[in-house]
């Protein structure tokens, strides 16, 4: 594999901020409810900032003296100041391409999801596809499964390849069919599936690896469109980790260059860590990169695979079969076909100092990834390695304290769980479900959680992250005490690991992730005191002001 693309990163990726040293701020804000996330001091009243990094942290008096000349003073009026949000698990392109095509997450039944596709094709230039969507057929009564039929007089002549909102399925019509030589004759891929009908013609419904037959002929975003998704992202948070979108993505270099070429021009308001495909760790290891490496703004050094698919596309790894599908009990993924083959890659990149983060939602999946990990603590030596599992929805009671004893991080979005508690019960049945989202037992556990919101497929939102890990009431409001509520956890908790958590997570925890002098100066000011309110007003609760890099980027 070519090294070219990586030579552009050292001009990028070369620098390295120190602490500040001068005695008069740049921006002062003062009568706030300060929460640092350092146990060494709290809370506070007030935080001076100089430039990128922040000065001092105090009551208001103290941080007053350090008002200069030029000094910007922002008096919050009693809001609540926090350390800005890192969300651990994005998809940075495809959440910001998600906002300028057709939306089809909110469509409640077929006759919608079909409306909503014949208008948007309306707009969109001749032969041009029809991408993204996220829709959810859980919100339709009946809940079954689109087919291309739906959509083929509505499309127009714009092939569709429309995921479903967990990203690991899609709907595709005649024409994308057609254009990727998908017929009855088409052969599973391994990992994946075709869903056909009760003739062997195939729905148009293609799941996990099989998806790839269609995304290899698709034409990539044009750079207006990224320019568009790029600029559209960044509300409240201030760090984000980037993820691999699937075990061969191919496009993650040429995300990461056009990252570049937005920080250059001085317009990146996020930070990025981004993750590239595990197959991809030799590339790195050559080039002698060890995580993190890069700049305050991006940085590498993050290897992504998977173990299975999602709960909601019946492809999440179960140890027992699906309650309403007895017949399956989901799927491996491409990565775990040749398991000796995949660990020796995990191995090797561990031992060159990279950061292996691995998406796992059944109780199989992670109880496999779980004992890789172990393999690689007995095989490698002790190391600050910081493996992560992704999502880690379905887990075995037992092995909960095994990520605390591996020091695996537990890379989880709250938000999931008040969407998915809507019908999980059905797949998983009433005994599974009670170790679903398990954010408590494994804090209890002693593991290390990080908050993210796995975004374009849930929103790009800590506070709604927030209101969904301290009530989990789900969005039909039939559990308004919390749907399985022993799982719930504290502000407090969830705050951190939408913070110090999230940084952990990236090897990032001295720069980042609280309020403190020397760290980087990312703040968040919110309309409510989360703390004090009612857990259920959380989701009320909005963002008054992101600061970023010390300057003020965005106001409601």
């Amino acid at each position: 594999m070519k090294l070219s693309w990586l030579c552009s990163l050292i001009v990028v990726l070369g620098a390295c901020c120190c602490s500040a040293s001068a005695t008069e701020a740049s921006l002062i804000l003062v009568n706030a409810k300060l929460w640092t996330e350092n146990p060494a001091q709290p809370t506070a009243q007030a935080v001076a900032l100089d430039g990128s990094r922040i000065l001092a942290v105090g009551n208001n008096a103290a941080i007053r003296k350090l008002v200069g000349p030029d000094t910007r003073i922002i008096d919050l009026g009693g809001r609540l100041l926090l350390p800005g949000f890192n969300d651990s698990h994005v998809h940075f392109l495809i959440g910001g391409g998600s906002l300028i095509t057709v939306h089809l997450g909110a469509a409640n039944s077929q006759a919608e999801f079909k409306e909503r596709i014949a208008q948007f094709a309306g707009t969109l230039p001749k032969g041009a596809w029809l991408r993204n969507g996220l829709w959810d057929h859980q919100r339709w009564n009946p809940p079954v499964l689109p087919d291309h039929q739906l959509i083929d007089d509505v499309s127009g002549d714009h092939p569709a390849f429309l995921w479903r909102l967990d990203g690991h399925m899609a709907l595709m019509n005649a024409q994308a069919m057609k254009l990727a030589g998908i017929d009855r004759n088409t052969k599973d891929v391994p990992g994946g599936e075709i869903e056909r009908d009760k003739d062997g013609n195939p729905t148009g419904i293609l799941k996990d690896a099989a998806i790839a037959l269609v995304q290899r002929i698709m034409p990539p975003l044009s750079p207006k469109e990224e320019s568009q998704a790029m600029e559209a992202a960044a509300h409240g948070v201030t760090s984000v980790q980037n993820m691999a979108d699937s075990s061969e993505d191919r496009g993650q270099p040429d995300n990461f260059r056009e990252f570049q070429k937005i920080e250059r021009a001085g317009k990146l308001t996020v930070r990025i860590y981004e993750a590239f495909p595990v197959r991809d760790w030799k590339t790195l290891a050559d080039a002698g990169i060890v995580a993190p490496f890069g700049s305050p703004y991006l940085r590498i050094g993050n290897l992504k695979a998977f173990a299975d698919g999602a709960l909601g596309s019946e492809t999440a790894w179960m140890d027992e079969p699906f309650t309403n599908n007895p017949a399956k009990s989901g799927l491996a993924s491409p990565d775990l076909l040749d398991v000796e083959h995949f660990y020796e890659s995990m191995r090797q990149a561990d031992k060159a100092g990279l950061q292996l983060t691995i998406h796992a939602i059944g109780d199989r999946a992670n109880r496999t990834i779980l004992d890789l990990y172990g393999r690689l603590e007995k095989d490698n030596g002790p190391a600050d390695r910081r493996p992560r599992i992704e999502h880690a929805q379905h887990l075995h009671p037992e092995d909960y304290a095994r990520f605390a004893k591996l020091g695996v991080i537990v890379s989880m979005q709250p938000y999931h769980a008040i969407d998915d508690g809507r019908w999980a019960e059905t797949i998983l049945g009433p005994q599974r479900i009670k170790s679903s989202y398990a954010w408590k037992s494994l804090l209890d556990a002693g593991a290390t959680l990080a908050f993210g919101s796995d975004w374009p497929v849930a929103p790009l939102d800590p506070v709604m992250g927030i209101y969904a890990a301290t009530t989990r009431r789900t969005f039909d409001g039939k559990n308004p005490n919390g749907w399985i509520p022993e799982q719930r956890i504290t502000v407090a908790q969830a705050v951190h690991a939408y913070t110090m958590g999230s940084a952990f997570a990236e090897h990032q925890e001295t720069v980042k992730g609280s309020i403190e002098p020397g760290k980087l100066a990312d703040l968040v000011v919110l309309s409510d005191d989360i703390f004090t309110i009612p857990p259920e007003a959380i989701e009320k609760t909005r963002v008054d002001m992101t600061i970023f890099d010390g300057k003020v980027i965005y106001q409601r």
